[in-house]
């Protein structure tokens, strides 16, 4: 999970960079370039990921509904810091749209002092000790083993369960319409420019 952010935050950096060299170089097509990048970043789904993971059971539901919050916080300075007294002018537009890269940038530079998520190093790296370092460092000292019990009930239940390929899951027809739904969902939210605020 956290190698995965730690790359995403890298292309929105460099999509970020495109986007704010884009007057310099006298071409709209980077910032087309730019904002495609930005859509096809995995940050949302991450996040929310990362954040439930790592958040302890009666924290969880508030931990993943602050994205949406931060997401709106997000559109509101993006909408206001593109007035044109602000950096929306002729001379700022460029600091404007490299502004995407800042949070990537802070998150790259901080996300290395977290932990990886205590459910992947159990249930996927079978690493229990690394676990339970995670965790302490997560949630401090004290007992944890219920948690930690949760998760190997969680394991036991998807070990039982099969893993369809992508192709796979695009050939049963039980999953085609939910197909669908999601795959319209996230192409019209990448369409509302949402990752680039």
């Amino acid at each position: 999970r956290k190698k995965c952010l730690l790359c995403n935050n890298l292309l929105m950096i460099v999509a970020a960079s495109i986007m704010g060299c884009s007057k310099i170089a006298r071409s709209f097509e980077m910032i087309l370039i730019g904002r495609f990048m930005c859509g096809i970043s995995l940050c949302v789904p991450l996040h929310h990921q990362y954040v439930g993971e790592i958040s302890p059971r009666k924290l969880r539901g508030f931990a993943n509904s602050t994205s949406s919050f931060f997401w709106s916080l997000g559109k509101a300075v993006g909408q206001i810091s593109g007035q044109r007294e602000l950096l929306g002018s002729q001379y700022l537009w460029p600091m404007l749209m490299a502004s995407c890269g800042l949070p990537a940038l802070v998150q790259l530079i901080t996300l290395p002092f977290f932990p990886e998520s205590p459910p992947y190093l159990l249930m996927h790296k079978g690493d229990q000790e690394g676990c339970k370092k995670a965790i302490r460092q997560l949630w401090g000292e004290g007992h944890h083993q219920a948690e930690i019990d949760d998760i190997m009930k969680e394991k036991a239940t998807m070990k039982n369960t099969k893993i369809l390929s992508v192709l796979e899951l695009m050939k049963e027809p039980a999953f085609r319409w939910q197909l669908y739904v999601i795959v319209i969902l996230t192409a019209t939210v990448q369409l509302c420019g949402i990752n680039a605020v």
